[in-house]
């Protein structure tokens, strides 16, 4: 095998600033070829070039990871490989804030890229040192959110989408009555865009001793492109390519070249830390995913798991992580009511992913402290029920003829085939005002909140953890790891145990393709974004208009992707 000798470069790449004696020890890599989620695992797809299994990493197991390191004397440097970097504001915040960590311990964290967004600029510039290829380039333009609306489509095919809500920023059912976006709800978005973006460039800016209005001027004028500009207005530190970098890795520890540097990766790094005493156990229950039967988080399975924690005496403190968008209000109310039971026996600490929004928030904000990212979308405090009258398009496309005979004038309502009468649309608008109502009370005796305050800034409206924490609806900015520490503290626990719940299983690929009985199958067929996008706002109606067996009252937030 051709041997790469490194080489001695000029005066500008000279060892880091933190001493001129090579590095020892080993770097800590994290390059993102396996992606970062809540919980980690496996999942498959079926694409043009066949079957293909991607595996991601736990959150909590790279940032425990992280934290490790830190206090490790063999470990001296992090090397952040962010090309194919790509997560949700609020995970790649909880990333940035252990790198920061590292760091803060005395310890380097290089970063390199052939080239940047606002996603993975963001977690590299907590850097000492970032490094862009020269042939590379970058992309600051702000942050959007692609909202599709099926109404146009919808009416053309003669379908016609009932929405009885309560609360006017509660637009998860909009898409499906309208062609555009309703005032209240751009003024939402606009909000929230602005909230997560610009805490995202106070920290870039803070980070790389810029001005924050200079950033924005560069973002506002697109003055950010080719890798020059990026290194002009000081973003990046130098411009180097692949050779030039790992020369001066070489040069920093010593090494006479590529090979004899001693690289560990994360992923085997977190495998190996310690589990700590058995005895002491803190208990992190996900809620991750929507809510509702034959969803990512089934009500009656999370509330029996738990009552299982709450009945082990091992377990000393639960954290509680919310990662969901919400889904149906009665598995809400099941997991809502089995917390409330365990908080009765030890207390419970929620900690906010991603989403803490409508169900999520529901579930959860009853814990004793709510922890929340600048970033996480929180709050939607709102109900509504989408109830379809397909009929007149199954006459119309299909040329059949639906009818409907019933002992009473309401028997055939949740066949959904016909519009609502007066009665009936009145019927479902007291049901989803009395739910809003019992939302909005337990917010505001969980919270200890005004009920008229939490009814000005409910009405189904989502708000970033920034002011979310500004409103009352969360206690401390902090991320998983944060919560964790807070619990062990509480608990006055020096060692103890990380137990997840539920378990992670591990599936066979027969399992991954058929899926288990409560489960769809987990194999995904890859089509066009713009496609898969609508295609999955067309499924999201199917789950909220619910299984017709009784019309189906939601608490969920928006079907929101940001870019």
């Amino acid at each position: 095998m051709k041997k790469v000798v490194c080489f001695v470069l000029a005066a500008s790449m000279t060892l880091l600033s933190w001493g001129q004696a090579p590095l020892k020890g080993k770097i800590l890599k994290l390059d993102f070829s396996a992606s970062v989620a809540e919980r980690g695992g496996s999942s498959m797809s079926l694409g043009l070039g066949g079957l293909s299994n991607s595996r991601s990493q736990s959150l909590l197991g790279v940032v425990r990871a992280l934290d490790a390191a830190a206090k490790d004397d063999k470990i001296s440097m992090v090397f952040l490989k962010t090309d194919k970097f790509s997560s949700s504001p609020a995970t790649a915040e909880e990333l940035r804030q252990a790198l920061s960590r590292f760091s803060a311990a005395g310890k380097p964290v290089v970063s390199y890229a052939t080239s940047y967004d606002a996603g993975s600029y963001y977690l590299a510039s907590v850097a000492d040192k970032v490094v862009l290829n020269p042939s590379g380039e970058g992309q600051l333009i702000g942050m959007s959110s692609l909202v599709y609306y099926l109404g146009d489509l919808l009416d053309t095919l003669g379908v016609k989408m009932q929405l009885i809500r309560h609360g006017k920023y509660k637009s998860a059912g909009e898409p499906y009555i309208r062609g555009d976006m309703s005032p209240e709800n751009r003024e939402q978005y606009e909000v929230m865009l602005g909230s997560i973006w610009n805490a995202r460039m106070e920290e870039i800016a803070a980070s790389r001793k810029i001005k924050i209005e200079d950033l924005d001027a560069w973002v506002k004028d697109l003055a950010l492109d080719k890798a020059q500009s990026w290194l002009d207005k000081g973003l990046v530190d130098t411009l180097w390519n692949r050779g030039q970098m790992e020369a001066w890795l070489c040069k920093s520890f010593g090494a006479k070249h590529p090979e004899y540097l001693r690289v560990v990766d994360i992923a085997d790094y977190a495998s190996k830390l310690k589990k700590g005493p058995a005895k002491n156990k803190i208990a992190v229950i996900y809620a991750d995913g929507e809510i509702g039967s034959g969803r990512d988080v089934k009500g009656v399975k999370l509330a029996a798991e738990i009552a299982k924690v709450r009945a082990d005496s091992t377990v000393k403190i639960i954290v509680f992580r919310v990662n969901s968008p919400g889904g149906a209000v009665l598995d809400s109310d099941l997991i809502r009511s089995e917390i409330l039971a365990a908080r009765k026996v030890k207390p419970i600490i929620a900690s906010y992913g991603n989403l803490a929004a409508s169900g999520g928030y529901w579930i959860s904000s009853s814990a004793d402290r709510i922890f929340t990212d600048n970033t996480t979308l929180t709050g939607s405090i709102g109900v509504f029920g989408l109830i379809p009258a397909l009929g007149p398009a199954i006459r119309k496309n299909l040329k059949v003829n639906m009818v409907s005979v019933g002992t009473h004038p309401h028997s055939d309502l949740n066949q959904g085939m016909r519009p609502l009468d007066e009665q009936e649309r009145a019927w479902m608008q007291n049901n989803v005002d009395d739910t809003y109502d019992q939302f909005v009370s337990l917010v505001a005796d969980s919270r200890k909140l005004e009920k008229d305050f939490v009814e000005s800034i409910a009405q189904g409206r989502v708000w970033a953890g920034v002011d979310a924490l500004r409103l009352g609806l969360a206690d401390e900015k902090g991320s998983l790891i944060d919560a964790i520490h807070y619990a062990a503290k509480q608990k006055g626990l020096e060692s103890y145990r990380i137990v997840c719940y539920p378990e992670a299983k591990s599936m066979s690929l027969r399992e991954l393709l058929k899926g288990s009985k409560d489960d769809a199958p987990l194999v995904e067929v890859q089509v066009p974004e713009a496609l898969q996008s609508a295609a999955a706002a067309l499924q999201e109606a199917s789950l909220l208009v619910g299984d017709g067996s009784r019309p189906s009252v939601q608490a969920r937030m928006p079907f929101i992707e940001l870019q």
